[in-house]
């Protein structure tokens, strides 16, 4: 039987987005305060997924062996390093989050079975690589605080309670909404990213924080006078407003993850965003994880 284990790990170092064949001025407009000299420190935290047939002890590996191979590998060679000399591909492509976790997939894998890197620069930005050539994952995350009622104006009130509960309540409820976006490309051979961080936090911020912090969802946003406005709704609603403007900034849109509190949350996959829009509309149920 195949199994994954994810292995911990973690390394502090320091880093510098500058790129030597532009001006100054150039790498300020590109990079901004990531290219201030001499650079600036994250405390990074590494998940290494690695994935195997158990053997007769119950193992896929002996996790002190994983240990010591991450140890050897990356930890001992990043832990308080400046991270653009401390390996020479780094020369070539800068250390983002997403090319390291690409480098590290790729020191580790003549040593581990391993079929995944997931890299925390810190908790609001994070990296997913799989071993696929330049291809990578990046997920900001951010937050809204909203209210809603759950109540479909096509029921009466008495089957909008027996639908959603206290939820259907006239006046309505709040939540403090985590809201992580995720987006896949290709690194870029010389920036070594996939989007532009600065320019993707903006776009989130203009099509989704700004308008929906402290609103009443069914009353401030027109789309959910008529779309019931689960958690579920608001995250297929999401996915549709930033697919073509992410897409514009050279990325696609993989993923919406929204918690609307410490029990629930969904993620929507949005590689499909046309059939899942008309689901919406239709109230139709989408694929969605809770």
């Amino acid at each position: 039987m195949q199994c994954i284990v994810n292995r911990r790990a973690q390394f502090s170092a320091s880093h510098r987005y500058w790129l030597p064949e532009l001006s100054e001025a150039e790498n300020i407009e590109k990079f901004g305060a990531c290219a201030n000299f001499p650079g600036h420190g994250h405390n990074y935290v590494i998940f290494i997924s690695i994935q195997g047939e158990l053997d007769e002890y119950g193992m896929v590996m002996n996790l002190q062996d994983v240990k010591q191979v991450i140890k050897r590998e990356v930890t001992s060679q990043l832990d308080f390093s400046y991270l653009n000399d401390a390996w020479e591909e780094f020369q070539e492509t800068l250390p983002t989050t997403e090319n390291i976790a690409r480098l590290i997939y790729k020191r580790l894998s003549p040593y581990l079975p391993i079929v995944r890197v997931q890299l925390f620069e810190h908790p609001q930005l994070w990296a997913d690589y799989m071993g696929n050539s330049m291809e990578a994952y990046l997920t900001t995350s951010t937050h809204f605080s909203a209210a809603h009622r759950l109540a479909s104006p096509k029921l009466s009130n008495e089957e909008n309670f027996e639908i959603y509960g206290k939820c259907a309540r006239p006046h309505g409820h709040g939540h403090n909404y985590h809201l992580e976006i995720t987006v896949q490309g290709e690194i870029a051979e010389r920036t070594g990213m996939i989007v532009d961080l600065g320019a993707l936090n903006k776009l989130i911020d203009d099509y989704v924080v700004e308008p929906f912090d402290h609103t009443f969802l069914n009353k401030d946003i027109p789309y959910f006078a008529e779309v019931v406005p689960t958690a579920e709704n608001i995250a297929l609603y999401i996915c549709d407003v930033l697919r073509q403007p992410i897409a514009e900034l050279g990325a696609n849109l993989y993923k919406v993850k929204l918690i609307e509190s410490p029990n629930n949350s969904c993620e929507v996959y949005c590689t499909n965003s046309e059939s899942n829009s008309r689901a919406v509309a239709e109230n139709q149920p989408v694929l969605v994880r809770l």
